[in-house]
């Protein structure tokens, strides 16, 4: 029996059924609203509000801004007026009144600080000091004008800047709260011993020495004051100063090394001892990294001074390997100091390699840029002719010194470095065209070696740590410290069990007070205080009952760790390096073996070997690359051999079809590398059909073995689709090709070979699928071959053509209205009336010029009258027709 309420009262149940749902909502709302403001109001009790301070208009700028400008511009107009006085008005008076405005003036100047700072008027104070020290300056200047005009200039200024250096410290000192005086007698230390270098006559050398020792001396401020800008103004100076003499002893080093060495060294001393004293930061590092460049320069220069020219940039990379090898002393150095050494040391030993890269870029590359003949068996020279033999020696020390430290760095680069050796071998000692192809040969082998059986470059690497698998259970997730964590099953009325909670208070894990039904906290028992629990914030939705957070239904998941990419292996990182070298120097291999005929076959066979090798063996990318090698060693064995037999081009496109013929055979075995090997067996073929352009005979019978090799890899389930197709267009080119060799030019000679096989997949089709579009199935067989004819017909003389084109059309269009197939019915129809317009235009012509020209526009008037009068049933008729043509498929 049939229980279901007529609709009406159904949607007044459920109108009820809505109504007493929104109520309650705003019922648990409200109370929900009552809930958090009786939880926050204590805490909002207990925090003491903080009146807010009114807000002050914006000020263009501060007091104290405004009056360090004031301050400034005032002392520099004072000291502008002393200037201004000292060097114009001081001819218009005596000795004894300049000597007494001089020593007055000064003695002013450098007494009111004493008394402003003691008014708690540092600025001020600072105004007038440096007004002071301005006029110290000018004091001496007057000094030596007036009374020691003769003494020489250049000892004069030496000796002024001593005194005013120590004048200064010594005026900063006794007023420790001015911060100019002291950074100012700093930068008066900077000039004693470099001018005093200069008045005794020095040159280059002994100015490089002074400015040392000073840079010493503020290296030694640096490290032993505490005032900043003390500190800030002699590293300045240390820096400057350091640099030029650092600088001059470099260049000393490649002139005179017996000279620039002992600088070289003291500076490398000093940094040395500043970086030592600095080694917990920053500097020490930067320090270091002065110090060592410095150190090999100068030890450098000295091995550069007794060894042969060719020694000289091995002796600088041995240098530099020393220190790089600083940084396996431990603890005993400071790490700030070891980073610097090495990288200082490292960046030399880069300089090295690059110095030893030519004679590596010419074994690489020197074959490619061909300047002879193919298989003339003449030679060219290689690029460096004159490079030194000892590129290879540092190569070889830096390599094997790389292959020492156990890193995955360090044995990549040793991998490279030992390619790099072998391939520049035969450049700079210019070894024979024999042994250079072997080397080559030998370095291909052993690189594609490495590349397949990595492994026994990994011993003594550390393996990559594998990432912890992230757990898929959500609730085992680490919560922050201080965010509340719950168990699998905890809520507020349950335990970690999902049982009910035995005692007075179920807590969790952070103390929350257990909820109600309602969501209310439940009651503390007497003496339990619940000052710790942690309400919820308000943004935080209240959990469901039996569901913990993560649940389904609260809107909150715990953030699940995701899950890292696992770390490179070793091995195959290392087999990638090999990989990269051995198909570099297989190429260089093959084309320096162009040069002789028997090493072009050898050099071949021996490549396609190698390469056959590491796909069989190889996995991966690897395997994919080799194998696409391997064919085109293939196809260059096939061409070489059409070469040799002293076949024409197009004999040759015919023998490198074997390679994609060979490749769709493999392809049927091969299955990794299947899909590779065939596209690059197919552009061999495609170089095949370029050979035999120039000949259509041969060029259409390379097309028909083309589309032979497409038919017998359509075989396959796999290929089958884009294979058939692939023959099809073959064929078909190939046919057209033969018939533009023959000469013929009739246009169903060349579509009728696509209409007819069309037409069959149409029909084919529509058996599958009856409600297939005869547009899809049978428009573009017919268009192919309709089209071109009617074009042709129309300047087509003859009257063969015509008649043939409208009886096909006529029959067309009869079997599209048979069968009610749209496409048939149109294009017949439209081909057969534009064939027959094409026959009777002639005629039409000749009655239009036999009658009246009066008579066209009244036949034109009553055909209008006409249609005017059966205007309504032509609609009809017309809408009648394209409903019918509708219908059709």
């Amino acid at each position: 029996m049939d229980n279901s309420l007529p609709p009406a009262d159904e949607l007044v149940l459920v109108d009820r059924e809505l109504a007493r749902l929104e109520a309650r909502r705003t019922q648990l709302l409200t109370r929900r609203a009552w809930l958090v403001q009786v939880l926050y109001q204590p805490a909002r009790a207990a925090t003491p509000q903080r009146p807010v301070p009114p807000v002050a208009p914006a000020a263009d700028s501060t007091p104290r801004s405004a009056q360090n400008v004031l301050l400034t511009l005032g002392g520099t107009l004072l000291t502008i007026a002393a200037v201004a006085f000292t060097l114009v008005s001081w001819g218009s008076m005596g000795i004894g009144g300049r000597a007494a405005v001089l020593c007055a003036v000064t003695g002013a100047a450098l007494a009111a600080p004493v008394v402003l700072l003691r008014r708690g008027l540092a600025s001020t104070a600072e105004s007038v000091a440096v007004l002071g020290l301005v006029l110290t300056v000018l004091d001496a200047y007057a000094l030596h004008r007036v009374a020691l005009s003769d003494a020489d200039g250049l000892g004069y200024a030496a000796v002024a800047s001593a005194v005013l250096a120590g004048a200064w410290a010594a005026y900063g000192s006794a007023l420790p709260r001015l911060r100019v005086p002291l950074p100012a007698g700093v930068v008066a230390a900077q000039l004693p011993l470099p001018l005093g270098a200069l008045a005794a006559g020095g040159g280059a050398t002994a100015f490089a020495w002074a400015a040392l020792v000073t840079a010493a001396a503020d290296g030694a401020v640096v490290l032993w004051t505490r005032p900043l800008p003390v500190r800030i103004t002699a590293g300045a100076g240390a820096a400057v100063l350091g640099g030029w003499a650092l600088l001059t002893g470099g260049w000393l080093s490649l002139s005179s090394p017996w000279s620039g060495a002992p600088l070289l060294l003291t500076g490398a001393a000093v940094c040395l001892y500043a970086a030592w004293r600095a080694s917990a930061s920053a500097w020490a590092v930067a320090v270091s990294a002065v110090a060592g460049p410095a150190a090999v320069a100068a030890v450098g220069g000295l091995l550069r001074s007794v060894l042969p020219g060719d020694w000289a940039v091995p002796g600088y990379v041995l240098c530099a390997l020393l220190l790089v090898s600083v940084w396996r002393a431990g603890a005993r150095v400071p790490r700030g100091v070891r980073t610097g050494l090495a990288g200082a040391g490292a960046s030399t030993v880069a300089l090295g390699l690059a110095w030893a890269l030519p004679p590596v870029a010419a074994g690489a590359l020197g074959p490619l840029a061909r300047t002879t003949e193919v298989w003339s068996g003449e030679h060219a020279g290689p690029a460096p002719v004159a490079y030194p033999a000892t590129a290879t020696l540092v190569l070889a020390v830096v390599a094997a010194v790389l292959a020492s430290v156990p890193r995955l760095w360090a044995r990549c680069g040793a991998l490279v470095l030992v390619w790099a050796l072998l391939t520049a071998l035969p450049v700079a000692p210019g070894l024979p065209y024999a042994a250079t192809l072997a080397l080559q040969l030998l370095t291909t082998a052993a690189a594609l070696w490495i590349a397949v059986h990595p492994t026994p470059l990994t011993r003594g690497l550390p393996r990559p740590e594998t990432p912890p698998t992230p757990s898929p259970d959500a609730n085992t997730t680490t919560a922050p410290a201080g965010s509340p964590t719950t168990g699998p099953t905890d809520h507020p009325t349950t335990g970690s069990t999902g049982r009910p909670a035995t005692g007075p208070v179920a807590s969790g894990p952070v103390g929350r007070p257990a909820a109600g039904p309602t969501g209310a906290p439940a009651a503390a028992p007497a003496g339990q205080s619940t000052s710790g629990s942690v309400p919820p914030p308000p943004s935080v939705p209240p959990r469901a009952p039996g569901a913990g957070f993560g649940a389904p239904g609260t809107g909150w998941a715990p953030p699940r760790p995701r899950p890292q990419a696992p770390a490179a292996e070793p091995g195959s990182i290392l087999g990638w390096v090999a990989y990269a070298g051995g198909l570099v120097s297989a190429a260089g291999a093959v084309a320096l073996a162009l040069d002789v005929r028997g090493a072009t076959f050898l050099v071949l066979a021996a490549v396609l070997g190698l390469l056959t090798g590491v796909t069989v063996l190889g996995t991966g990318a690897r395997r994919t690359v080799s194998a696409c090698g391997a064919v085109l060693a293939a196809a260059g064995l096939a061409f070489a051999g059409a070469a040799a037999a002293g076949l024409e081009d197009h004999w040759a496109g015919l023998a490198l079809l074997l390679v994609p013929a060979a490749t769709a055979a493999v392809g049927a075995k091969a299955r990794p590398v299947a899909l590779p090997v065939e596209i690059t067996g197919a552009v061999v073929g495609l170089a095949a059909l370029g050979l035999t352009v120039s000949r259509p005979a041969f060029l259409a019978l390379a097309l028909a073995l083309g589309g032979v090799i497409a038919a017998a890899t359509a075989v396959r389930p796999e290929r089958r689709r884009f294979a058939s197709w692939t023959a099809a267009g073959l064929f078909l080119l190939a046919a057209w090709v033969r018939l533009g060799a023959w000469g013929v030019t009739t246009p169903e000679a060349y579509t009728l070979p696509v209409t007819v096989p069309a037409l069959v997949v149409g029909f084919l089709r529509r058996r599958r699928d009856p409600e297939a579009s005869s547009w899809m199935a049978y428009g573009p067989g017919l268009a192919v071959t309709l089209l071109p004819s009617l074009g042709a017909a129309w300047t087509d003389p003859e009257w063969v053509r015509p008649l043939v084109l409208g009886v096909a059309a006529l029959g067309v269009t009869l079997l599209g209205a048979r069968f009610r197939l749209q496409a048939l019915l149109l294009l017949g129809g439209t081909v057969l009336a534009l064939d027959g317009l094409h026959e009777l235009a002639p005629y039409v012509v000749q009655v239009v010029g036999a009658l009246p020209r009066w008579l066209p526009p009244a036949l034109a008037g009553l055909l209008l009258l006409a249609v005017g009068a059966t205007y309504e049933q032509r609609l009809r008729d017309a809408r009648r027709l394209r409903e019918r043509l509708a219908r059709m498929r």
